[in-house]
């Protein structure tokens, strides 16, 4: 067992981390409740592509893991946004350094899709 493979085990930061962010939308999801909350539909223009249910079903294993809050105001008609929390925020701030990688290597990204889908 290698060195790497101890401290990447169950109780590895990285692997609770992936736990609370796998899935292709819940890093949008922190991403754009970085800048503050958003109602659901504000969500749901944002991250183009997700379903309803996919989305709802992401929130609610947010909220469940503490890192967002559903804020329910009890109005007519129903209002209900989603914030950050105390959690959330930070790890929030920790996703940004991926998304400065992405920008920066957007391009060589783009080649190295395409040159994957010209081969399926």
């Amino acid at each position: 067992m290698t060195k790497n493979s101890e401290i990447c085990g169950t109780g590895c930061g990285l692997n609770a981390t992936l736990r609370i962010i796998s899935g292709k939308w819940k890093p949008l999801v922190l991403f754009f409740l970085r800048d503050g909350p958003k109602r659901y539909g504000e969500l749901k223009r944002l991250i183009p592509g997700v379903s309803d249910k996919v989305l709802i079903q992401q929130l609610k294993y947010l909220e469940a893991d503490q890192v967002l809050a559903r804020n329910d105001y009890k109005e007519v008609p129903p209002r209900v946004d989603y914030a950050l929390t105390p959690l959330g925020r930070s790890l929030a701030e920790a996703i940004m350094p991926l998304c400065a990688w992405g920008t920066e290597n957007a391009g060589q990204v783009a080649g190295i899709f395409a040159e994957r889908d010209a081969l399926a």
